[in-house]
């Protein structure tokens, strides 16, 4: 059997999907996350998941934050993004992050089907969209490591280092090791500049608290 993981907070959009992959495809086992700390759970679990089915926004996850995280933490893994937001940009920048697919929640079953097949198929499946291609700035963006990226979400909420080493478990030396290269390969000078760049990723900024 192959497998398939289905990462989205709404119970009644996963049992859809469920409906579509058994009609569709009955040979994948299907497991399921209902967050983004749930889908690296299940792929440390399950480390022959060919598929997650990702939801841009779940409570532990919104904007292009899950998707990136996964694709550094599994460069081979397909993903294809599912998503109640369906506008091109928001298309073409989940494609240009290194999503296989893109899949709109108000998707058909027919459509679906066929978005599944096409990513098997290793081809990239998504709406027709004149949306602006890949820029420099989304391949840099994209070449982050997990770490990296929680860093620049964390200057764009306006934490401090010592904000941000406490919530990823390290010490402050060890995130600014982290920024210097971040900042390298995002071809920026500061923190400023970075939470600019951060912008790309879609993300809600959040206010730290005090």
């Amino acid at each position: 059997m192959r497998r398939i993981l289905l990462a989205d907070d709404h119970p009644l959009f996963r049992q859809a999907l469920r409906a579509v992959i058994a009609g569709s495809q009955p040979h994948f086992t299907i497991e399921e996350a209902d967050t983004l700390e749930g889908a690296h759970h299940a792929l440390q679990k399950w480390p022959d998941i060919e598929i997650v089915m990702l939801d841009l926004k779940m409570p532990d996850s919104s904007g292009f934050g899950g998707l990136l995280t996964l694709r550094a933490a599994h460069p081979l893994l397909a993903i294809i993004v599912v998503s109640a937001s369906s506008e091109p940009e928001i298309v073409s920048q989940a494609i240009n992050f290194g999503a296989s697919g893109f899949i709109p929640k108000s998707a058909a079953y027919g459509e679906i089907a066929k978005a599944l097949d096409a990513v098997l198929n290793g081809d990239v499946w998504a709406p027709l969209t004149d949306a602006p291609k890949k820029t420099p700035l989304t391949d840099s963006i994209a070449s982050l490591t997990p770490s990296q990226l929680k860093i620049l979400t964390g200057l764009q909420r306006g934490l401090l280092n010592k904000q941000i080493a406490a919530e990823l478990g390290v010490s402050s030396a060890t995130v600014k090791v982290h920024m210097s290269a971040m900042f390298r390969k995002l071809g920026v000078m500061n923190r400023t500049q970075a939470a600019v760049a951060a912008q790309a990723l879609n993300l809600p900024v959040e206010k730290a608290q005090s």
